[in-house]
């Protein structure tokens, strides 16, 4: 054991120089401390991938690699005739992966099945984690590529895998059978009693390996594939998905020297730290010796070409992610193909199923066969998601293999889906509000039911920002009426959660929408309701703009409603800029209009601004009355959200007063009421105003955590339009 010690006391003289804890050294190579130890004592034999992992983290030059030829040269192996090492190198660099490393080094399981998209890094894994775990096995480890997915191989047959096999145990050519069967018999028995490590790499299928899965439990299979083996029944199955951002910056810090951590990364979030993309990315840059990051990061920066940048002539992103894709069956390419057409994130099986004019059920089932191939993943039941360089990808390489007339039908099916549930959506939330005539001619025979509010506003919030994506990608598609009926119908729901960005940008383009198709109407509700939208973000000279130009638009047309409309919001402007008398009279004038035709939430709304303006001039008892009869009106209506909004503003109108009591009572009521109808706004907004009753009690704690919870439910109310806001400010300052 004297050259063990040797290894070992070398090994313990470098890490000591070092600085290097032998737990920090196991946390760092992935061996464990007693394996470790024993080595440092001379007792545990070490191998050449201990050596390589502790030179490179010691930085030692490969002082210890020097040494384990030595070791084996001396001591030699009584079995060295029959035991089998065919391991790859362990890959330069391999970064991350700790937990699964480690959990696949401890795992029991007789086979391991390590699954993933193109470029996870598999394949490294699984030969780190041989590597690392080989010494447990006395009759050596195999490693057998079976091409399920090569550019130039065809996928390995099981009886080409057997002959491969059999050949590595040291069975002649001439013994082994022709018969598929006969050579996996022939395995079994060539493995029994043996304790083998078999790993096979680039599997296609379950079906592909089934016959070299050894009957000897001693031994261990650890599977790599792009497809999720599930019919592997008794194996452990470990799914890699893209580096955490931590990880991804280090590995291409290391593959590189750069250590510009902010812009590597942008760099890697370009790559969607995919470590195949990653290492491309820094082997460009190492190879373009002029290049700098900020030119790395420019030139990634366009998604448009940024497949083609993930190219370094011997390694394409776009070639790894053809290889998954090129042998699906034509169902499952076309909806591949089609997911590329459809904007935003994610996509649920409903509105997969009006891209392929298909039922649901049966767009569940391709996109479960896409999730078995890795190229979508399910994060939450029904809701499938790209990475996005595979979303680049369907989107440059499979969407040219669909013609442009059978996307363009995809898109309006997807449009008129989608607005047909949002009209739904919107009935529900705001059961009285006036909508426009609406037409359906591309609506496939499978639509979305939404039965009630909660349901409507649920399904909205899945959506998010995909509903902002269709009406931008309407809009550019030609089809303005439908984008700007897109952002109209998300209108009350955006009013209800004060989710002003997207309410923002999809007015926007809504605005747009409807001047290139000279809707006057449509310019000034849209711009009536974009500038509430600024309102409530506090952008208050840019919600001015938006309101004169909805009122010049509508007194264009001579449409009233509109105008009055317009001078509504005006009126609250004027309010939010202290004049609240100008603002009185201008609600006045509207709440004439209003009551004389019948509009009556638009009443309640408008007297709910009277009972605010009322109470900045200190006319609580106005504020009082008017605030009462607006809330008459929403509970004869039964609009929940107005009944939270304005008790809410009764609750401030009595803490203004110093009327704390009837404040409690009514902030109490506001939050029941806002829960009860999922306004987190308006939760928030109560929450802050039962914190400032605490805080004017000097319960600072009360006060600490009512405005906790309501930063918690709505962050940043704007104190420019939510007088609590205002007051918890300066009790904080």
């Amino acid at each position: 054991m004297a050259e063990e010690a040797e290894f070992g006391a070398e090994l313990r003289r470098l890490r000591t120089a070092a600085g290097v804890s032998l737990s920090r050294l196991s946390d760092a190579i992935h061996y464990s401390k007693g394996y470790l130890s024993k080595v440092e004592n001379g007792v545990a034999q070490p191998n050449h991938t201990l050596a390589v992992l502790c030179d490179t983290e010691l930085t030692t030059g490969g002082t210890l690699v020097k040494l384990v030829p030595t070791i084996r040269r001396k001591r030699g192996r009584p079995r060295a005739t029959t035991r089998t090492s065919a391991l790859p190198a362990p890959a330069g660099h391999f970064t991350g992966r700790a937990e699964t490393l480690a959990a696949l080094c401890a795992s029991d399981s007789a086979i391991c099945a390590i699954d993933g998209m193109a470029g996870t890094g598999k394949t490294a894994l699984a030969v780190a984690v041989a590597h690392r775990v080989e010494p447990d096995y006395p009759d050596g480890a195999v490693f057998l590529d079976l091409h399920g997915y090569s550019q130039h191989t065809q996928a390995m047959s099981s009886a080409d895998a057997l002959d491969r096999l059999l050949r590595m145990l040291g069975v002649p050519g001439e013994e082994i059978p022709p018969d598929t069967q006969d050579r996996a018999a022939r395995y079994r028995a060539q493995l029994l009693g043996k304790r083998l490590l078999i790993v096979l790499d680039n599997v296609r299928s379950a079906e592909q390996i089934r016959p070299l899965l050894p009957a000897e439990a001693s031994c261990r299979v650890i599977v790599t594939s792009r497809s999720r083996l599930v019919a592997l029944d008794d194996s452990s199955h470990f799914t890699l998905a893209a580096l955490d951002a931590v990880d991804a910056v280090r590995l291409f810090r290391t593959m590189t020297g750069q250590d510009d951590d902010k812009q590597i990364a942008r760099i890697v979030d370009q790559c969607g730290r995919l470590p195949l993309a990653v290492r491309i990315a820094a082997a460009r840059l190492r190879g373009n010796p002029q290049w700098t990051l900020a030119e790395l990061d420019r030139r990634l920066s366009d998604e448009s070409a940024r497949l083609g940048e993930l190219d370094d002539g011997e390694r394409s992103v776009a070639a790894a992610l053809h290889l998954s894709y090129r042998d699906l069956p034509d169902d499952q390419r076309r909806m591949f193909g089609l997911l590329g057409v459809c904007p935003g994130h994610d996509v649920d099986a409903a509105s997969a199923a009006a891209l392929l004019d298909i039922r649901p059920h049966r767009a569940r089932m391709l996109l479960d066969r896409l999730h078995d191939a890795h190229l979508v993943t399910q994060k939450v039941m029904d809701r499938y998601e790209m990475h996005d360089l595979v979303r680049a990808f369907a989107s440059d390489t499979a969407s040219t293999e669909i013609s442009s007339d059978a996307r363009r039908s995809a898109l309006l099916r997807l449009v008129d889906h989608t607005l047909h549930a949002l009209a739904q959506a919107d009935e529900a939330i705001s059961p009285g509000r006036y909508r426009p005539a609406l037409s359906y001619e591309h609506l496939p025979p499978s639509t979305r039911e939404i039965p009630d509010r909660e349901a409507a506003l649920a399904w909205i919030a899945a959506e998010g920002a995909n509903l902002v994506e269709l009406c931008e990608l309407a809009q550019a598609n030609g089809l303005h009426d439908k984008a700007w009926q897109l952002a109209f119908l998300q209108r009350e729901y955006f009013f209800t959660t004060k989710e002003c960005d997207a309410w923002v940008r999809s007015h926007l383009c809504a605005v747009r929408a409807a001047q290139a198709v000279g809707n006057g109407w449509a310019e000034g509700v849209t711009r009536n309701n974009l500038g509430m939208a600024y309102l409530h973000r506090g952008e208050l000279v840019r919600a001015v703009e938006q309101y004169r130009d909805a009122r010049a638009a509508f007194e264009a047309m001579g449409d009233e409603r509109g105008v009055t409309d317009a001078v509504a919001n005006l009126a609250w402007l004027s309010h939010y800029r202290g004049d609240n008398a100008t603002a009185i009279t201008q609600l006045r004038s509207a709440l004439e209009f209003y009551e004389r035709t019948g509009a009556q939430r638009s009443a309640g709304i408008t007297l709910r601004g009277m009972t605010l303006a009322h109470t900045e001039l200190g006319e609580f008892d106005d504020a009082t009355r008017v605030g009462r009869a607006a809330l008459a009106v929403f509970t004869e209506l039964d609009y929940g959200a107005d009944i939270a909004m304005t008790l809410n503003c009764l609750g401030w109108n009595d803490f203004r007063a110093g009327d704390h009591e009837s404040a409690r009572r009514h902030y109490q009521d506001a939050l029941d009421q806002a829960a009860r109808c999922e306004s987190r706004h308006e939760q928030a907004r109560a929450e802050t105003g039962l914190g400032n009753l605490a805080a004017a009690a000097d319960d600072v704690e009360q006060a600490t955590l009512r405005w906790r919870r309501a930063e918690e439910l709505h962050p940043d109310l704007p104190a420019i339009v939510v007088g609590e806001s205002r007051v918890r400010l300066s009790y904080v300052r």
